[in-house]
């Protein structure tokens, strides 16, 4: 059984001024790197043998702060960065007119063919980071490796392996530096291949986590 853990990078500047992200950046904020550093604890134990990370600056100073709690260095794959949000990234989601709320509220409300002017469809960002989790397959016979990516990527990953479209109303929170769990297995009374084990625990953190679009 391949086991693979999943992070979301810990609390940025734009995440507590409510700015859209996406594929811009912007760093994390001194909570943000307490946050890692108690998922670098929380996973301590557990036999982390790869921390892979989108290239993105939040996700890779997050698993750095994990990797090294863990031993280990740090791999980037640009298929684990976030949604490209187009043209409303670095956007306060306070100052969006009523027609770039309506773009952005297909990205989470179940439009079919829901995305923002030069952005990135959901089923784009699904097929991506598919690839990024099969990857794993690729490492080392007996590698539990760990995932550093962002909220509305990895709610698209876990919807879709739960049998989801990636269209699909958004609603799994996963908090800054949430943990998550997906097996592959075969099972006697699970469906074969991807299951998952846990979403969105955030049981490691000891102060309250922003999601980024909601306080």
């Amino acid at each position: 059984m391949l086991q693979v853990y999943l992070v979301r990078h810990g609390e940025t500047v734009w995440n507590a001024a409510r700015r859209i992200q996406g594929q811009s950046d912007s760093a994390l904020t001194e909570k943000g790197e307490y946050q890692a550093r108690q998922v670098g604890e929380r996973v301590r134990s557990l036999g982390i043998t790869h921390v892979i990370s989108s290239d993105l600056g939040r996700t890779r100073r997050t698993a750095e702060i994990i990797a090294d709690a863990c031993g280990c260095g740090v791999t980037l794959d640009a298929r684990l960065r976030e949604l490209n949000m187009g043209v409303l990234e670095q956007r306060p989601i306070d100052s969006l007119s009523e027609q770039e709320e309506a773009w952005r509220r297909t990205l989470l409300d179940g439009t079919v063919d829901g995305r923002i002017p030069e952005g990135e469809s959901l089923a784009e960002l699904a097929a991506r980071m598919h690839q990024a989790l099969n990857a794993c397959f690729d490492l080392p016979a007996g590698s539990r490796p760990l995932l550093v990516s962002h909220g509305i990527a990895l709610g698209v990953l876990i919807g879709t392996l739960l049998g989801l479209p990636a269209h699909a109303e958004r609603r799994l929170r996963l908090r800054n530096c949430s943990l998550s769990r997906v097996d592959h297995q075969q099972s006697a009374w699970l469906a074969q291949g991807w299951v998952v084990e846990t979403a969105g625990d955030v049981s490691h953190l000891d102060l309250p986590a922003l999601d980024e679009l909601q306080r």
